[in-house]
């Protein structure tokens, strides 16, 4: 389903996928299947975006960006592609930035181009991304620091690996078991 309103030049867009109001998507852009795009999105030419991605309102998604499945994006997240912005002076090679597989990332966030964040690592609302994030790492702040980890299903862990009622979780991918 595509809404009306919303510009979506792309012939990519999977089967199931929605787009709401005012999104503009550019001709580039590839888009797999059952993703949710909220409304007032942007997505550039140069942006590949999995299965099951949740997009909220207010993201912009520039050349560079690669999103692969299972992915939530909050709402306002920013992305960004240059680290020298100038104006009238543009890149022809953007800096990439990857958000692996099962990776959540919260409201306000921003992403610093260049960086990958890991599978099923969770990014705190309002942080400010400065570097990679390994795989099931919990990150937040301003700049964001490692405050724990993640399982796969969603289980905040402290760097103990233990959840808020003290019971310890084995991460096989990290090797903790």
């Amino acid at each position: 389903m595509i809404h009306p309103s919303a510009e979506v030049q792309t012939n990519h867009i999977g089967e199931g996928t929605m787009v709401w109001q005012y999104t503009i998507i550019l001709a580039g852009a590839r888009i797999g299947k059952n993703c949710n795009i909220n409304f007032n999105v942007f997505i550039e030419n140069k942006v590949k975006i999995g299965d099951n991605v949740t997009i909220k309102s207010g993201v912009q998604i520039w050349d560079g960006v690669s999103i692969e499945d299972n992915v939530f994006i909050g709402p306002n997240v920013t992305f960004t592609n240059d680290l020298v912005p100038r104006s009238k002076q543009y890149d022809t090679v953007f800096q990439d930035t990857k958000i692996c597989k099962g990776a959540s990332i919260g409201a306000n966030s921003t992403i610093i181009a260049g960086n990958t964040i890991g599978e099923y690592a969770f990014v705190g609302a309002g942080s400010v991304v400065t570097r990679s994030i390994a795989p099931y790492h919990f990150y937040f702040g301003n700049p964001a620091r490692h405050k724990g980890y993640i399982t796969k299903d969603g289980i905040l862990l402290n760097m103990d690996f233990k959840d808020k009622q003290g019971v310890l979780h084995k991460i096989k991918e990290l090797g903790n078991d």
